[in-house]
């Protein structure tokens, strides 16, 4: 469970990366305020606070509440009892958690955040592996990796160059147990745990991509919510897409392929295919090309 994994320690330099202060949070007024309340009423949303913001408004600024309900999230204060329609609600952790359930040794802690780090690449940087969760420094993964059981391999990107990187000791166990990659087209969510990390996904895709939501129109390169078109191991496009759930209709609002790929008629058809998938997702019948 990662929420026991980043206390502490760890917790406080998320907590600080992000802005969530100690001082933000524990000198706000609303903070005994807000704790007593889950206490007593039982697991509370955000939507049951109504602290306001002092000062100029900003994109990220966050009222005093939502800032206490983070920094106790993170320290373990708190922790995530369920969700309505994607809305969480915080709960006192001795009331979620199990018990059994102890801390762990900030040494402990790193070791897990380095491990399942690489489990989910599972190849990486030393740099990668730093950034996953946000929270390790880098002369911390290079200790780990001299204290466990990983190997350096050598990664060849997509221009062919090659990069030095860290993997289990039985990664060629694991690669050579894959199945065979799939020639289906599949369009990725901009969020898909494959490509998070843009930096890398460049280095071995050579595909460059950016969300571009948060970019003023004007200043887009290619649209509000853009996503990628991967091909077996390859990534051959992008398309932009909308849905209106009124109707029931998925609007294809442009699209894209890389300047090195043919679109042919198969890969049309293979394209009609997963958006009728995506279609039925979203719960739109219709495919509509504007």
């Amino acid at each position: 469970m990662l929420h026991f994994h980043l206390s502490h320690t760890i917790a406080t330099r998320h907590i600080a990366k992000y802005g969530i202060t100690d001082k933000q949070s524990r000198c706000a007024a609303a903070y005994d305020a807000i704790k007593q309340r889950i206490a007593a009423e039982g697991p509370l949303s955000t939507h049951a606070f109504d602290t306001q913001i002092e000062g100029e408004k900003k994109m990220w600024a966050r009222p005093p509440h939502k800032k206490a309900l983070d920094h106790m999230w993170y320290t373990g204060e708190l922790a995530t009892s369920h969700r309505e329609n994607f809305t969480k609600f915080y709960d006192l952790a001795e009331r979620v958690f199990p018990p059994l359930l102890s801390p762990l040794t900030e040494a402990a802690q790193l070791d897990w955040l380095c491990v399942e780090a690489l489990k989910r690449m599972p190849f990486a940087t030393a740099r990668e592996i730093q950034q996953f969760w946000g929270v390790v420094s880098g002369a911390e993964v290079k200790t780990w990796a001299q204290n466990n059981d990983v190997r350096q391999v050598e990664i060849q990107g997509r221009d062919g160059s090659w990069t030095t990187a860290l993997a289990p000791r039985d990664i060629d166990t694991q690669l050579n147990a894959l199945p065979p990659t799939t020639s289906r087209l599949r369009i990725l969510s901009p969020f898909d745990p494959a490509i998070r990390d843009r930096t890398r996904l460049e280095r071995l895709f050579g595909f460059e991509y950016r969300i571009e939501i948060f970019v003023p129109k004007a200043k887009r390169i290619w649209g509000y919510y853009v996503y990628p078109i991967l091909e077996g191991d390859r990534f051959i496009g992008r398309i932009e897409l909308k849905a209106d759930r009124k109707p029931g209709a998925l609007h294809v609002l442009n699209l894209w392929h890389e300047e090195d790929v043919q679109w042919s008629a198969v890969r049309a058809k293979k394209l009609t295919a997963e958006l009728a998938r995506l279609a039925k997702l979203a719960q739109c019948s219709a495919v509509v090309w504007k």
